[in-house]
């Protein structure tokens, strides 16, 4: 799921939690990939007879009608979507003394496993939110003898798990020791120290049904020499190996940058990509550019944005202003999250720029 996917679920989302039902008059239905539509709405006709059972009158009439409105949304479908699709009606009125019946759906952004249908108080939607936690990852790790660092890429967003310092000596000896003695003791505890690592990577790696792979990275030939320290699961998770300069929190940053090669399909290198083109045209094309308020809108008018670029961190309100009109000029629009430190920079920069298709000045 990509950053204006996530945006546009979260945005349904927030909309639905707020209908409240007085009594368990709130339908939710769910209809999973590949599952006979038929059959759903045959359900919810039985179900219209049961509510007919419903003693308060009131309820009785807002569960049959919200049914019948669930019914009907579901005939418009040839088929059930490839990913299935989520239908919720209820009475959305504030106003205690009005009935106002609506019907929402979505067709979501990743396959529905489950079948579902619930009349509550509130609508069910735990299943749609549990999509918006990005579950596949890659596990990180960056190294040398002096102190490692181990975290996930999730998404767009880089998690430090763990740091850790060695007590590898410094290449200045002690007075009284040999120069082999002290070779030996350095190589001796930077051993253990690969050890610890390996350890921490296994509690953190370890039966994680959701990582596609481990990176390393670090300067010189220690990330090789820690390799060998790994046990030969976690091994054959490693897709690649990088030098890199750090060894703290910025050297996992720094490793997801060196990787572009191995994490090209993922949506972190998405947004970093399309980042990256804003900020180098701005320097070498800035009339290819435009951004602020103002200035977008006005190129936006007559035509001449290409890609907008919008930072979630704007008004909602906002974002969905924008949308609508870049969409209805055939401009891209790509809604940017603030968990890489390109997106950081987007949001500082306003959180609203565009990419031309043609210079203006």
């Amino acid at each position: 799921m990509n950053a204006k996917q996530r945006y546009g679920l979260k945005k349904f989302l927030r909309e639905l939690g707020q209908v409240k039902g007085r009594h368990t008059e709130l339908v939710s239905v769910y209809v999973p990939a590949g599952y006979d539509l038929n059959k759903i709405i045959n359900h919810l006709q039985q179900e219209q007879g049961t509510a007919a059972n419903i003693k308060d009158a009131r309820t009785r009439k807002n569960v049959i009608d919200s049914l019948e409105r669930a019914i009907r949304h579901l005939r418009l479908y040839d088929k059930t979507p490839q990913h299935g699709v989520a239908v919720f009606a209820g009475n959305a009125s504030d106003n205690e003394s009005k009935i106002d019946i609506k019907v929402w759906s979505i067709e979501p952004p990743e396959p529905l496993n489950s079948r579902l249908y619930r009349c509550d108080q509130t609508f069910v939607l735990d299943i749609l939110r549990d999509m918006m936690e990005t579950k596949e990852c890659f596990g990180l790790i960056v190294m040398d003898r002096r102190e490692g660092t181990i975290g996930f890429l999730r998404g767009t967003r880089i998690d430090a798990l763990h740091h850790l310092t060695s007590g590898v000596p410094g290449k200045t000896r002690a007075g009284g020791q040999s120069s082999q003695r002290f070779a030996r003791l350095r190589e001796g505890a930077a051993k253990e120290f690969y050890k610890r690592i390996a350890e921490v990577a296994q509690e953190k790696f370890l039966g994680n049904q959701d990582l596609k792979g481990i990176i390393i990275g670090g300067p010189g030939p220690t990330k090789e020499e820690f390799l060998l320290y790994l046990n030969q699961e976690l091994k054959n998770k490693v897709i690649g190996v990088k030098d890199i300069t750090y060894t703290d929190e910025s050297g996992l940053h720094e490793l997801v940058d060196k990787s572009q090669d191995l994490l090209a399909k993922e949506e972190i290198m998405e947004e970093k990509k399309i980042l990256g083109e804003f900020f180098t045209k701005l320097v070498k094309e800035p009339d290819k550019v435009t951004y602020g308020k103002k200035e977008v809108d006005k190129a936006l008018e007559i035509g001449a944005v290409d890609k907008l670029l919008i930072s979630e961190s704007l008004d909602e309100l906002e974002i969905e202003r924008l949308q609508e009109k870049a969409e209805a000029l055939g401009t891209e629009v790509v809604i940017i999250s603030t968990e890489t430190r390109e997106g950081v920079q987007l949001r500082d920069f306003g959180g609203l720029v565009a990419i031309l298709r043609y210079s203006l000045s």
